[in-house]
């Protein structure tokens, strides 16, 4: 049984689960090794599949380890006409590193070194399986900071980060994962290698490849080396939970802040199905019963400012009615808040083993509208629906919890998503705030972009990838 390919792919891929020329193959292990080069059944369907658990397994798997090793695969790739995808941690939702044409899959994992940490010019320079935790440890023990702080921190990968322009609960202050590439070095599906941007902090020479990359989803080149802006690290963290009765409150209290005119590094939201799902999975209660809705903050900075802003975020809490509020009193209870909130995806799982998760973003101003929306969807589908976010910058999270063995309920869902995709487009927002387009939402793109734009994006990609070898069927749809 052969792959069903789109008329407009350049390639023939491989039929499924066949065997690829021989020729192929050895070249690949002349490029990398044999030890680095990976057929077996069991290594395909790993690298095959990614956190939103619709798996395509490749033909083939290589491991490089430098810049010249995977300028020599993606010249064959070309030359051959056969697809590459690169992978790194496999921890996207949108099926972004998926090799949904089978071909050769280019896995990253061996390119994770820190290159360097300049204190003085305040940047790094690492390699893209650098995982992003491990960076934030190494920088923070010279007094630096990286603030993009995915809640997949300690299994994403900077590269990953860099083509999904991952964002995270710092972004409300900070800014996503776009705002401290300084400058990157990649290579094209010809081989070439091209170096984009600098380590300086102003350049304007030409067109900001550099920006054009982040966030292209591994569609336009494969990057090998991070540039990183880092800052100081704030001397003074003060860590909040605040408990509602419902998720109004909640959404006010983040309308209360902003009109006070504080600023916190994070400001997350999860709803009463969050919280009891979290609760379950980690055996203990969370909040005190009867909590609708819960708002994690953390301001940073130095001391005199830390006070009087965590003094504004209380007020502002107690203001819009919260029921409880909570000071962490040490690095252990900031520690457990923020565990709260990184489990919430996983913990999910026990109200059902499926879901389909969006992280529609709106203008903050609007939140409390999308909120509105999605009652209305519950209503309308008679459907089970978690929330939680980065409630700050209108980044929220919408896992409808679905039976997969329900067809009737899948069906609904399916019908809600594009409601919900409509809505927040009508609300001035976007689909994807932080995971990308991969082949899970392709098929949405002309809600929110207008032929003449899609249409520019795919000259764009042309121009990069003229023979559409690099992680073809993503973004775009067919």
């Amino acid at each position: 049984m052969r792959r069903k390919t789109p008329s407009a792919c350049r390639f023939s891929p491989f039929p499924y689960g066949s065997v690829i020329p021989p020729d192929f193959r050895q070249t690949v292990i002349d490029i990398v090794g044999e030890a680095f080069v990976k057929t077996d059944a069991s290594a395909l369907e790993a690298y095959g599949v990614d956190s939103l658990k619709r798996p395509h397994p490749p033909d083939l798997v290589a491991l490089p380890a430098c810049t010249a090793e995977v300028s020599g695969l993606a010249r064959l790739c070309t030359e051959r006409r056969v697809p590459l995808v690169v992978r790194g941690a496999g921890t996207g939702y949108t099926g972004g590193a998926v090799p949904v044409h089978g071909g050769l899959v280019v896995s990253m994992e061996r390119m994770n070194r820190i290159i360097e940490i300049d204190t003085h010019n305040l940047l790094a320079v690492v390699e893209p399986n650098v995982i992003t935790g491990d960076l934030q440890d190494a920088v923070e023990r010279v007094g630096l900071f990286y603030p993009p702080d995915p809640a997949s921190l300690r299994e994403s990968a900077i590269g990953g980060n860099v083509a999904e322009c991952a964002g995270g609960p710092r972004a409300f202050k900070y800014g996503t994962t776009r705002r401290y590439v300084l400058a990157l070095e990649a290579v094209l599906p010809s081989g070439e290698v091209i170096r984009t941007g600098s380590k300086a902090v102003k350049n304007v020479v030409g067109y900001d490849l550099t920006q054009l990359l982040v966030g292209s989803e591994g569609t336009l080149a494969i990057v090998t080396q991070i540039v990183l802006r880092l800052v100081p690290r704030p001397p003074v963290q003060i860590t909040l939970r605040a408990t509602f009765g419902d998720v109004g409150d909640a959404v006010r209290a983040v309308d209360s802040l902003v009109e006070a005119r504080v600023v916190p590094a994070t400001l997350e939201l999860a709803d009463r199905e969050c919280l009891e799902a979290v609760a379950r999975y980690l055996g203990a209660s969370l909040a005190p019963a009867g909590t609708g809705a819960v708002l994690i903050l953390e301001v940073d900075g130095f001391a005199e400012t830390v006070a009087e802003e965590s003094r504004r975020v209380e007020e502002a809490c107690r203001a819009a009615g919260a029921t409880q509020i909570l000071r962490a009193a040490s690095v252990e209870e900031r520690e457990a808040l923020w565990r709260v909130r990184r489990e919430m995806s996983p913990a999910l799982k026990v109200i059902s083993p499926a879901k389909i998760n969006h992280d529609v973003v709106v203008p903050r101003g609007r939140v409390p509208e999308l909120f509105d929306l999605v009652d209305r969807m519950r209503r309308r589908f008679d459907l089970r629906v978690a929330c939680f976010g980065h409630a700050g910058d209108g980044n929220i999270h919408v896992n409808m919890m679905v039976d997969a063995g329900d067809a009737a309920e899948i069906a609904r869902a399916r019908e809600a998503e594009r409601v919900l995709f409509e809505g927040v487009v009508a609300l001035e927002g976007s689909i994807s705030g932080e995971h990308g387009i991969g082949f899970a939402k392709a098929k949405y793109l002309p809600i929110e972009l207008s032929a003449p734009t899609i249409a520019l994006m795919k000259r764009i990609k042309q121009a990069f990838d003229p023979a559409g070898i690099l992680n073809p069927g993503k973004i775009f749809p067919d």
